[in-house]
Order: structure tokens, then sequence, then C-alpha cells
């Protein structure tokens, strides 16, 4: 006990003597706690959400929805679900062209035909406030405000939908799950179902969504009767869905973006650590003599042990404190950075149970760091209080205990990586690229301290030959600095080439080749007129791609109503249940396009035989079929039998009409179709005009302006880049506080060494080119190390995980490297002043 007591008392005294030489180790840790508080507190708020919202958000207690009309036997289950008191909507959602007759333009919209009572749960808010209440009184439309914009109308004009006119009497403040990847192809708007006929819009080889809303009211569960009838329901190509499963299922995908954002805020949290272990042995090397007397005076070494430790666990609870508190402050701008992605209202709230993990986490990690060097007091010898010229605090052999603790932080690292990941193997993958990162990094600072000291040009002015000395003196920080500076502009690197790569698989603005426009849902006997128009325009378009609408009726002779209604594959039916349920546009041709690879089985040559098909790999992967395979077809009704002759690779990132099924010329001729052409038109204004002459000649003809998906899907990318960089530079920060830390703790070392330049006549001009040259050297190595990993590191997310082609683009690396060298070197001027200001008899004076 009274052990105890003078260990405390110890601690407090070092502390109180001198707090600001352990000031560092807390600041390190305090910016990762502060990321990884900000994420899981954001994490908690969006769950909450959720959970307040799932019933707004799906409008109803459950909703059946199906690709087509639903059938008799779904309108069966359905009256038997709606008892009496039960209240039904229906809503019917499709793609049309709309145009304002008074201005000029056209726009693609994506419609949704509601019934008055829709939705049951939830607000949508407009402008004027009476203009959802008003909208079933006649023929009104509701639209998205971007439309007024695009077209140049206002509230009170007609909008021309199909060959129907509807008056726009109020735009959509708000609706539940209204995101920008949902209108990412076009504004969404409300019409009254009443009106929908009207339009004609709905002929063949449209696609639409049917979907009823049932808001029950008795005391049935929802749930109970989703389970009950979603066998039977499967087998005619119809979903339900409840409250509980939509937000089981939303807060899956949100999680997995919260995961990615948490696993930078751990590069940060393990970066503040290392910048813990380096506080940790400048401060060490500079107690050496405090802890020799300590020893002579009896004290044991688990004694002096003891009361580091707690000086270190005492400054790594007061950051992870410090961090906690400004976690919940950042993670109050997340929401604003993901507008547009969230299909909720996330309003920031203090999460306590976020932010005590956080400070637990944090003060965990800072003492796993902390172990390694702090278990070096204890070979610290008692004759060091008088030799320490002559005593290395370097161990002469394998310390166990400092074994052990690099393997404890080893496991903590992969199991704090596996939670906020999701998954063990996820973690460990992790892990492994951040160790394989913080080696490269390491090696380039040991290659870099090795070059100046064998190869530093002897012809170099004396001030960059002392400044490249400093890289490998005794105490420099030169690995502490890289692995700083490096793994944080290592991440921003590599988010800066993926964005890049993602940005230029979408360009569509690269050539004349490159088309714009789509118009598809073409009827046949409305080719030649179209075919006119673009002529007429003077625009060349691709050849039209016939599209036939279908649905598998069975596969390998067992039908898919059998196969969707298995009872022994689970609630959700078989794997790749939508494969079986969804419906196909397929196409016929004989020859392979640019997006298409065959990676099994053989192309037909010629016409081929009628009957073979060619499937992409990931829907015959889900259908279990392969190349010889057969597969029966329902085409409007009539059976069409066909035999996989060959699996192919599409890349869906071109814009280009692609199919998941191709057929050989020779079976599909006769079929009802629709057919698709591409062109391309320079000018925005030429493309509208061109558009809107289609619209009105053909309203059931559909264009879409590839440029303005484009546009959208930009934006989404930037808003998912602008949050992960957000945390991102909580890395880059940590990496220079870390640095300012190192700067810090050395700061003696480099007073006493620039006393002595200035005592043998070293002006403060050339200490501040030696510190130049330092910090040059340093900020230079650190960048084109982080950049070369960054290159690997796209390279692969490129390759494997977006399959697509990877392409550097060099001026962002350049500016980066720029900037990280920038940094470098303006943190290590003004942790330099002292060097430069401090009388040299004064330091002198002090030895």
């Amino acid at each position: 006990m009274k052990a105890f007591g003078f260990v405390l008392r110890m601690a407090a005294r070092e502390l109180r003597a001198a707090p600001r030489r352990l000031f560092p180790l807390a600041g390190s840790i305090a910016i990762g706690v502060a990321a990884l508080v900000a994420i899981d507190s954001f994490t908690d708020n969006v769950r909450d959400s959720v959970r307040q919202q799932a019933q707004a958000l799906l409008g109803a207690d459950l909703v059946i929805s199906s690709r087509r009309p639903l059938t008799a036997r779904t309108e069966a289950v359905l009256d038997t679900i709606v008892a009496g008191g039960d209240r039904l909507a229906r809503v019917t959602s499709f793609s049309g062209m709309a145009f304002v007759p008074r201005t000029t333009g056209t726009r693609l919209v994506q419609v949704e035909a509601v019934d008055p009572d829709y939705p049951f749960y939830g607000r949508i808010v407009t402008e004027p406030a009476t203009a959802w209440a008003g909208l079933h009184t006649g023929r009104h439309v509701v639209v998205d405000p971007s439309l007024l914009t695009s077209l140049g109308a206002r509230v009170g004009d007609s909008l021309s939908l199909g060959e129907a006119r509807f008056e726009i009497s109020g735009t959509v403040v708000s609706a539940p799950g209204n995101t920008g990847i949902r209108t990412a192809f076009g504004p969404k708007i409300f019409i009254p179902a009443g009106h929908l006929a009207e339009t004609r819009l709905l002929g063949f080889g449209s696609r639409a969504e049917y979907e009823a809303f049932v808001r029950l009211s008795d005391t049935r569960s929802a749930q109970a009767l989703a389970d009950r009838y979603r066998k039977g329901l499967a087998a005619e190509r119809a979903r339900i869905r409840t409250v509980s499963e939509d937000q089981n299922d939303l807060n899956e995908s949100l999680s997995r973006l919260t995961r990615y954002l948490g696993l930078v805020g751990i590069i940060a949290l393990l970066l503040g650590g290392v910048g813990v272990a380096s506080a940790v042995v400048v401060f060490i090397r500079q107690r050496w003599e405090t802890v020799a007397v300590l020893r002579c005076l009896g004290g044991t070494a688990r004694l002096v042990l003891a009361v580091y430790a707690i000086e270190a666990a005492a400054m790594a609870l007061a950051g992870s404190v410090i961090g906690a508190a400004g976690g919940l402050v950042a993670q109050r701008f997340l929401p604003g950075l993901l507008t547009g992605l969230l299909p909720i209202d996330v309003e920031p709230r203090v999460s306590w149970g976020a932010a005590a993990l956080g400070v637990g986490v944090g003060v965990l990690i800072a003492i796993l760091f902390a172990a390694i060097p702090l278990l070096g007091v204890r070979g610290v010898p008692p004759l060091a209080a008088l030799r320490r010229a002559y005593e290395s605090d370097r161990p002469r052999r394998l310390d166990p205990w400092r074994a052990a603790a690099g393997l404890l932080l080893a496991g903590a690292t992969v199991t704090l990586a596996a939670w906020q990941a999701g998954s063990w193997r996820q973690g460990a993958v992790f892990s492994g690229g951040i160790a394989v990162a913080l080696l490269v990094l390491w090696g380039a600072a040991w290659c870099l301290a090795a070059a100046a000291k064998r190869w530093a040009p002897s012809r170099w002015p004396y001030v960059w030959r002392q400044g490249l000395a400093n890289l490998q003196r005794p105490s420099n920080q030169t690995a502490t600095v890289i692995l700083a500076i490096g793994l944080g502009a290592f991440l921003l690197g590599t988010l800066l080439l993926v964005q890049s790569s993602l940005l230029r698989t979408l360009r569509i603005t690269g050539g004349p080749s490159r088309p714009n426009l789509v118009l598809f849902d073409i009827q046949s006997d409305q080719l030649a007129g179209v075919d006119a128009m673009l002529k007429s325009a003077g625009l060349r378009s691709t050849p039209p791609v016939p599209i036939v609408p279908m649905r598998i009726q069975s596969v390998k002779g067992r039908p898919a109503a059998a196969i969707l209604s298995d009872t022994t594959s689970g609630d959700e039916g078989p794997r790749g249940g939508w494969a079986f349920r969804r419906e196909y546009r397929s196409t016929y041709r004989d020859t392979l396009v640019s997006s298409e690879r065959v990676v099994a089985g053989t192309w037909w040559s010629g016409r081929g035989t009628p009957g073979m098909i060619s499937i992409e790999s990931d829907v015959a992967r889900e259908l279990g079929v392969t190349v010889g395979d057969s597969i029966v077809w329902d085409v409007q009704g009539l059976p069409v039998r066909s035999r996989v002759a060959s699996v192919r690779e599409v890349e869906w990132a071109r814009f280009e009409p692609n199919f998941f099924v191709v057929f050989a010329p020779g079976a599909l001729e006769g079929a009802p179709q629709s057919l698709v052409t591409l062109t391309r038109i320079e000018q925005p204004a030429d493309r509208g005009a061109f558009q809107r002459r289609v619209a009105e000649r053909f309203p059931n003809v559909t264009t879409l302006d590839l440029s303005s998906v484009q546009e959208t899907l930009e934006g989404l990318i930037a808003r998912v880049v602008l949050a992960i960089r957000f945390m991102a530079f909580f890395t880059l920060g940590t990496g220079a506080l870390v640095l300012a830390g190192a700067l810090a703790t050395s700061r003696f070392q480099r007073m006493r060494e620039g006393a002595l330049l200035r005592t043998l006549g070293a002006t403060r001009g050339q200490l501040i080119r030696v510190v130049l040259a330092e910090y040059l050297s340093l900020g230079l190595m650190a960048s084109v190390t982080a950049v070369v990993l960054a290159l690997a590191a796209a390279w692969a997310l490129a390759r494997f995980l977006f399959e697509g082609d990877f392409s550097p683009a060099l001026l962002p690396l350049a500016g980066l490297v720029a900037a990280v060298v920038v940094l470098t070197v303006a943190v290590g001027l003004l942790n330099s002043r002292d060097v430069m200001r401090r009388p040299p008899l004064e330091v002198l004076r002090a030895e």
C-alpha cells in the first residue's frame, strides 16, 4: 500500500514539474479518439433515426410490390390480408418524358401515380402546403423543385406527360426516402392514380413497379403476415416488405458506409499510437538519470515502471477525454457532408456510449503503444546515475515482455478493425494493409537515414550537408516523422486516385464517338419516324438495338415458380431469388460489343443456332447455370427454349446498351419488341430542343441525357469522397501533431546543437537553411513513398473491387506531394524557433 502511494505521489510530482513533456502523448491520441467517437456517435444517431423513421420511410405496415401488374393470385392474397377496417393504397412508379408547353426543353422524370390515402405514415411536405392535399381534386401534379429550374417553369404551368396534361400545383419540400441516388435519372413527380391511364405511357415494353400499401387496423403482426405469404407471393414474382425488414436493410446499408469511415478513424487512432510511442521514447531518454537515481535509492524496476506507466495512462486518459469531446462536436458536421445520400434526416445528438467507448479504446491503444518503450526503464542500471555516457538504453537481448506487449498490440489492432468492419476477415486484411504501409514507410525512413550517412554529396554547401546529417544523428525523429506524415498522405492519395478513376469511368464527354443521348422504348412502327428526325437534325446514331421483355419460366427443367416457392431455402427463398423473379430485357445479335468478354463457352459465328444464348456471369452464378444448361423463357405468354452457349463478363459502368442475356439471331425476331438507339448532340441547348421534339411527336419514347446522369453521379461520388476525406484529414492532422510532438520532445537536443553551431559562427539564416534541408528531405521522402503506396492501393481497388481500368491522375498527386512537403517544412520551422532565438550561452550553461 505504501509503495502504491509512493507511485502515485511520484507520478503526480513528475507531471506537475514538467507537464509539457507528455502533452504530445495526450495530443496524439486525442485526434484519433475524436475521429473514432465522431463516427461511432454518428452511427448511433443514424440507427436511432432509422428506428424512428422506418415506418414513415415505408409509408405503411406492409407493402406488396411487383415489376408487373399484380396477378390474380397476388390480388387474392392481398384481399385476404386486408380485413375490415384495414386501409389499402396503390402506387405505380415508372419513367416518362415531361415538358411544359409554355417553355422550351424537356426532362426525363420518375413518375409516381398515387392513391389519395398514400402515404399512411410519414408526411410529404409541399410548397404551398395545400398542394398535396389538393393533388386528387383534378389533373394536378406535384414536382421536385429541380424540374421547375431545368424547364424554366413555375407553379401554375401546364405539364405535359405522355398524352395527358397536368397543372403544376406545388413543389415537394421533403418526402421520406427521397435521396440523390433515387433521382439520379430524373426528378420525381406525383400524379393522381385516377389519371394514370390518360398518359398512355404504360404500353408494351414499358417498365413500371406496382405497389400495394397496407395499413393494419388490428393487432395482427405485419411480420407474421409477411412470413406466412412470402413463399406464395415469390412464386408470383411479387415481394412483400415490412417496416422491420426495411429497417434492417437500411441499417445494414448505412452501417456499411459508416464502417468504412470508421476504419479511416482507426488509422488516425493507430497513427496517434505511433506518436505516443515516439513521445514516450524521448521522454524516457530525458528521464534516464531520474530513473537511475530512483534505482540508487532502492526503487525496484517494477516500482519505477509503475510511476511512468501511471503518468502515461493519466495523459492518455486526458487526451482521450479531450478527443471524445472533439468527436462529439465533429459528428455534427457529418450529416451535412452526406446530404443527398441519406434517405433519413439524421439529428446530431450526444452519444455517451460512443464517447465512453472511444475513451476506453483510446486509453487502451495509448497504453499498448507506450508499453513497449516504457518496459525499457526496467533495464536502467543504478550505475547510470554516475556514468550515463557509458550506458546504453538499448536492450541487449530479446525482452519477452516487450514481445508480449507487441503481440497484444497486434491483437488489439486486428480486434478493433474487425469490430469496426463487422468482419474478422476484413479486419485482418485491413490490419495487414496498414502494417504493410507502416513497414514500407519505416523502410523508406531507414533508407533515407542510411543514404544521408553514406552518400551525402561532399560538394554540397555545408548547411545542406548538416541538414541531411540531422536525419541520422542521435535522438533523430526521421522514422516518426515519415510514418506520421506518410500514412496520412497515403490515405489522401488513395482517395484522390480512386475518385479520379471512378469519374473517368463515368465520363462521356471524351470525344465525338461517345454517345450522350439515349432513345429507348421506340416501337417498331415508330423507328422510321425517329430515324427521319435524327437525319433531319444531321445526327448520326448507332444501329437500333431490339429489346424483348421476358421472364424465366423454367431452369434446367424445373419451373421458376417451384424454385421461388421452395420452403427449404429460407425465408427469402432460393439463393439468387431476384434473378428468378425479375423481368429480363434481352436482345439478339451475332457479334460481341466492346463492353463484353466471353469467359466460358464460345460465341456463335454468323447467325448461330436459334435458341443459343450468352448469359452474364453474375446472373449465371445466381441461377446456377453454366454452358450447356437449358432455360425456358416466357415471352408474352409464349415459351421460348434456349441453351447456354457462353458466359460473359460485362462492364456495366460503360454507358452502352448492355444486357444480362443475348440471344443468337433466329429466335426472337418475331417477338413483340421495342428498340433503343444512341446519338450524340454536343450543345446542351440543342440536346434539350431535340428531346422536346421527340417527346411532342412520340410521347412514349423516352430520351435520357447521359450528361445529366453523369453530373448527378459525380455529385454523389463527390459527397462520399468528401465524407471520407473529412475523416482522412483527422489522420493528416494526427500526423502533423505527431510531427510537432516529435520536435517538441527533442527540443533540448536541437537547442544544444543550434547553440554549438552558433558558437562556431553559424548565422540565424544558416540555421534556418539547416532546418529547411532536413524537413524538405523528410517531406519529400514521406510524400513520394505515400504516393507509391497510394498508386499500388488505388490500382488494387480499381482492379479487384471496381473491376475497371486504372489510369493515375498525376496532377492531383503532384499537388499532394507539394502540400505534404509544405506542411512538413512549415511545422519543422515553427517548432525550431527556439533553436534560433535562445542565446548560445544560456543553453550551454544549462548543460
